[in-house]
């Protein structure tokens, strides 16, 4: 970086980058973000008439291209350059261009304090890099969100560097495996890793006389005789398996014995989902607009997870011993539950034998705020006390012994499963879903204006203990970890900012650590399943789909269609501007041509502004209907303002298909996109904003199309381009359909995702009992920050409520 900067200021590009400098300082602004730059940039180049090349690879583009932020002082500007994914570096540039100098963090801190005119001289930092030296790390940035695999081959380097050691380790861990005080695997027949090692020799042998197919019980004893206890597996050729991988393991270790290896090791029994702000019921209440998505993820993740953790423990031999598997989603219980099943301590998870929803009240600090469903913004007084209790109910739940692993969904949730992980001594795994900082611009700048809307200043103290307690975190992406080229990720806006006046984050996650893996989630193909799967359809819930979306007459519907055989677009979302289906209306009203050749159809739970919740949501309807209105749209658009019972919205994307319509997802930012993988297992060629998740679902142009939603014309160019494609080449949108099928079964189904978690439970699990020092110290500094920052800020949101 220091030499792209020399190179700059030792040549004719200097000239031009003061230049810039000051056409900056004329637009009255001090501080500009990427977009903001390189629209300057551009400007400058054609207001100068530089040629093609200096905007595209000159010195000073190649600086502007890594550059983020660009702050303003009278005696300096402040560059924030990001070289690298994950990487930032902080530059100060003298006013008179004489000296390009390095800066440190705190440094950049301060100057963006006093930019909002809050600064404080001495005010806290958060730094959590002390925590993280010394620990195995990635350095190659497109190996981010790799951490099983980068930490199995760092695992077998250290067993190849010292093998005994690393052999008694793995026999420690091995002693230690029981179910409800039945010893698992090994007992104390074998003492010492030479003694496994000639153990194993003697068993297979054993094994190799012995019938392939041969239940273990009818070798079991002979076995515990060799020090061998049941889980290796429930036929003689699946205990020899096994044990021919410990076998390999001993003599040349290689990350993927270890890795299969500990797939099958039987270590994960009890799994608690925590998903806290509530709403979680089969019937009548899959979570409020704000948690829909993330309450059908926990159920299906649930669902999926207890039927694989019951076949492993078949596979291992375990089921004739009466060992079962439980999976519990703890969430909050609901006394004033709006008829739904939320008042219901317990509800079995449907399709399980041992799943269950596990309903804990809280503590009525008043009750007429904890009798109801309580906004995610202001459930964070509550959590504290709900954890304990709620450890209470798990261990009544679980006969008095502590569950394998604990899966904290969202900021709230991830903060409850840190403090009940933290007291049970157990493994932690993060969802975070959707982090809320980078959705609200410079949120953390103002958070004092927006604290009693939103109590950002809690929320975010919880996210940065979330993230850092977590033994291993996974995203649905890799942009959800460090973005991409032009933008920042989701983790990555919490490596450096500051809270004016409240505190600065000089390091808050290390981007590069092994903990962060990528395993997205799948779909319910029993819902979502192809159009062409004629005979798994129910012909009445078509019709009576076909009829809602497009004919039926409803106070809770706007809009008829002119001409029902035009190609439908199709769009599901939520009344909110992140969503964005006003933008998409828009960008319809103002195509003739898309209206002349497409019918519009939206989703949404409401439509009218009086049932909105709040004042956001009542914005967005409104603005809709104008745009409608404006662009004189009935007779081309229908708006069914129904909430869908899942079932039905599976066969509304079935029913476009039926159409060969489109599905457009046109968000302006989507963490994931639930329904983007939804319209596609359906077989709905499917258009998705160009800003979050979609851009790794979705290979542009192969078995789908990006957009850009604020960019209207070009969002209806490429619907149009499709569309054109569609009619001179009947067999185009077919092939798109079934492309679209087949990237989603291949990529995003359950049972990947399952068979990932677990195994990525076992091998952290075993990466805490060799690492539990560190981790140690790391808990102590968090567990300060709960009480020294999160505390305080929560018992405000209380003291607000308890004046209500």
């Amino acid at each position: 970086m220091h030499e792209l900067v020399q190179t700059v200021l030792t040549s004719e590009e200097k000239t031009a980058l003061r230049e810039l400098v000051d056409a900056l300082s004329a637009l009255d602004k001090r501080y500009f973000l990427r977009n903001e730059i390189i629209q300057a940039f551009a400007d400058y180049c054609v207001s100068s008439q530089k040629p093609a090349y200096f905007f595209y690879s000159s010195s000073l583009a190649k600086l502007i291209d890594y550059t983020h932020e660009i702050i303003l002082e009278e005696e300096a500007t402040w560059f924030v350059v990001r070289p690298r994914m994950g990487s930032q570096e902080v530059w100060r540039l003298e006013a008179n261009l004489s000296n390009f100098e390095r800066m440190t963090p705190q440094a950049l801190l301060d100057v963006i304090d006093c930019l909002v005119n809050r600064y404080q001289p001495h005010i806290l930092e958060v730094d959590f890099s002390p925590f993280y030296h010394g620990s195995p790390r990635i350095s190659d940035p497109r190996n981010i969100g790799q951490g099983l695999g980068f930490l199995n081959r760092y695992l077998c380097t250290q067993v190849r560097t010292d093998p005994e050691y690393w052999i008694e380790v793995l026999l420690d861990v091995l002693h230690q495996r029981s179910y409800d005080g039945i010893p698992l695997l090994i007992n104390d027949r074998i003492n010492s890793s030479r003694r496994l090692a000639k153990q194993v020799k003697h068993a297979l042998h054993f094994l190799n006389e012995r019938p392939p197919n041969e239940p273990y019980e009818k070798f079991r004893f002979d076995l515990q005789e060799l020090g061998f206890e049941p889980g290796w597996g429930n036929t003689a050729s699946r205990v020899r398996d096994t044990l021919e991988l410990v076998d390999r393991l001993i003599d040349s270790p290689e990350p993927a014995i270890l890795e299969a290896f500990f797939s099958r090791v039987p270590s994960v029994f009890r799994v608690v989902l925590v998903s806290i702000h509530g709403w979680i019921s089969q019937e009548g209440a899959l979570g409020r607009r704000e948690t829909a998505g993330q309450v059908i993820y926990v159920l299906e993740q649930a669902r999926h997870l207890e039927n694989k953790l019951q076949e492993e423990i078949k596979l291992a031999g375990l089921d004739v011993l009466g060992i079962q598997p439980q999976v519990i989603i703890l969430t909050r219980l609901i006394p004033n539950c709006e008829g739904t099943l939320c008042n219901l301590r317990l509800e079995k998870v449907e399709q399980t034998e041992n799943a269950w929803i596990l309903r804990v009240p809280f503590a009525e600090f008043n009750p007429s705020v904890t009798q109801n469903w309580i906004s995610k913004y202001e459930i964070w007084p509550y959590l504290e006390t709900f954890a304990l209790d709620a450890e209470r109910e798990l261990l009544t739940q679980f006969r008095g012994y502590h569950p394998d692993l604990i899966i904290g969904n969202y900021s709230d949730g991830i903060l409850v499963a840190f403090l009940l992980a933290r007291r049970l001594k157990v493994t932690q795994c993060n969802i975070a879903h959707s982090l809320e900082k980078p959705k609200h611009l410079f949120s953390n700048l103002y958070w004092q204006e927006l604290e009693d809307k939103y109590n950002f200043s809690v929320q975010y103290t919880a996210d940065l203990i979330g993230m850092n307690a977590a033994d291993f975190i996974i995203t649905s992406t890799y942009q959800e970890i460090v973005g991409t080229p032009d933008t920042l990720g989701q983790y990555e806006s919490y490596k450096c900012f500051t809270m004016p006046q409240l505190y600065h984050v000089v390091d808050g996650i290390d981007l590069f650590s092994p903990k962060f893996n990528m395993v997205p989630p799948g779909v319910n193909d029993s819902i979502f399943f192809p159009y062409t799967q004629t005979l798994d359809r129910d012909i009445t819930v078509s019709k009576r789909v076909q009829d809602l979306l497009f004919t039926q007459e409803d106070s809770q519907i706007l809009g008829h269609l002119d001409n029902q055989s035009k190609r439908p677009i199709f769009a599901v979302g939520a009344m909110t501007s992140i969503d964005n289906l006003a933008g998409l209306a828009e960008c319809f009203g103002k195509s003739q041509e898309l209206q002349e050749r497409c019918n519009l159809i939206i989703v949404t739970d409401k439509l009218h502004p009086h049932e909105a919740t709040n004042s956001e949501e009542a914005a967005e309807i409104e603005r809709l209907h104008n745009i409608i209105n404006e662009y004189n749209l009935d007779g081309h658009i229908r708006w069914i303002g129904i909430h869908l019972p899942i079932a039905d919205l599976g066969e509304a994307y079935r029913i476009i298909g039926d159409f060969a319509g489109i599905f457009v997802h046109f968000a302006s930012f989507e963490a994931f996109g639930r329904t983007i993988i939804e319209a596609m297992s359906s077989g709905l060629p499917t258009f998705a904003t160009q800003f979050g998740g979609s851009l790794e679902i979705i290979e542009d142009g192969d078995d789908g199309f990006h957009l850009n939603p604020t960019d209207l014309e070009g969002t209806a160019k490429t619907i149009l381009n499709f569309i054109n494609q569609c009619d001179g080449y009947l067999e185009h949108w077919y092939k798109m359909s079934e492309w679209a099928i087949q990237r989603i079964h291949n990529k995003y189904n359950w049972q990947l995702h399952t068979k990932q978690l677990l195994l990525l439970a076992k091998i952290y699990s075993f990466w805490n009992f060799v690492n539990q020092e560190s981790g140690e110290a790391r808990c102590r500094y968090l567990e300060t920050l709960f009480h020294l920052l999160y505390k305080p800020r929560a018992e405000k949101i209380l003291e607000q409520h308890m004046q209500r």
